[in-house]
């Protein structure tokens, strides 16, 4: 019989993020004792998990800081049996203009999780999250975990040292640490600066014209559910225990498909303009990113469950029920 989170203390960083809140929810269903290290601020949010059930909330025990305070990172630790770190500064434009906020949080935050993982006495497996930007534009596809990493923004560079870091602790000190790396994760819940969840503002607002970035380049989309379900798949691996795994549904589809497909959803039909605003430096562009998902699937058995249509679908719907994107992520492109 295989590893389970039942009954045992989980933690999880970037707990209020768009996917840590679903990791939450599938951890709570699985019968884990969830930890979630939010991000503190004086308003007392505790960000999307205030969108999941209430029975689950009522099981979370809500836990801020900062991921660079590493004592705060080594009291958020203590007594975990299981570690899923996902906090994470992830947009990539805001990484051009200020880089040194994502070194702060992705690198140091993670050598701060490495570090009290090393002070532990209770730890089995510590999940580490990287991305798919690490590989830069693919030079081969699909991209397999040997595929070549490249810094094309600040944020995937800090991304590549975090994972780095924690690859160092791993050879260096034996922490039972596996890395993964989800592809374009999309769904409820995501922020309005993504692209699908600023189509769909866009589309709901009934603007004439659908404003966009480049057109052309292809992801491989991956609904939220599935790619918490993955990651809870590999900490449950002792095999994949120093190794990096890629999270993806082994499809891709252009920004430009993918706006028409939820033009198809909605019934409006603006016409698409690329707006040099929202174009990302020429050499920084990811042209290309499609999942070569066979190391997980034969560490795990994990497969993705939703196909892109209902995914598409089923967030233009949550989208539309719960009003959540703001006005001006329509109105202004803010990075």
């Amino acid at each position: 019989m295989g590893e389970s989170v039942k009954g045992k203390t989980v933690l999880v960083t970037g707990a209020d993020g768009f996917i840590g809140s679903h990791l939450v929810e599938l951890l709570v269903r699985q019968g884990a004792k969830v930890r979630a290290f939010v991000y503190y601020n004086s308003w007392n949010q505790i960000g999307w998990l205030d969108d999941v059930p209430a029975d689950v909330l009522s099981q979370i025990e809500v836990m801020s800081g900062d991921i660079r305070d590493r004592s705060r990172v080594e009291e958020a630790m203590r007594g975990i049996n299981y570690v899923f770190h996902l906090s994470s500064l992830i947009a990539i434009p805001y990484s051009y203009v200020a880089a040194q906020s994502y070194v702060e949080t992705n690198v140091v935050g993670a050598l701060n999780v490495a570090e009290a993982a090393k002070k532990s006495d209770s730890l089995v497996r510590l999940l580490h999250v990287s991305t798919s930007e690490v590989y830069g534009t693919a030079q081969f596809v699909p991209i397999s975990e040997l595929h070549p990493l490249v810094g094309q923004s600040p944020y995937s560079a800090s991304k590549i040292a975090a994972d780095k870091m924690m690859e160092s602790y791993n050879l260096s000190f034996n922490l039972p640490i596996v890395t993964a790396r989800p592809f374009n994760t999309f769904g409820p819940r995501q922020t309005a600066r993504a692209v699908i969840p600023t189509i769909i503002a866009q589309l709901q607002m009934k603007n004439p014209v659908l404003k966009l970035g480049a057109l052309s380049p292809t992801r491989d989309f991956n609904y939220a559910t599935d790619t918490a379900s993955g990651m809870l798949a590999l900490a449950l691996c002792k095999a994949a225990e120093g190794q990096v795994v890629n999270i993806g549904s082994g499809e891709e589809w252009s920004i430009e498909e993918t706006a028409k497909l939820l033009m198809d959803i909605s019934g409006h039909r603006p016409q698409i303009v690329s707006e040099e605003v929202r174009l990302r430096p020429e050499k920084s562009e990811v042209n290309r990113l499609l999942c070569d998902a066979t190391k997980i699937h034969n560490l795990t058995g994990w497969k993705s469950q939703t196909d892109f249509k209902t995914g598409l679908r089923q967030t233009f719907d949550w989208f539309e029920k719960r009003n959540k994107i703001a006005a001006s992520s329509s109105k202004q492109y803010v990075i």
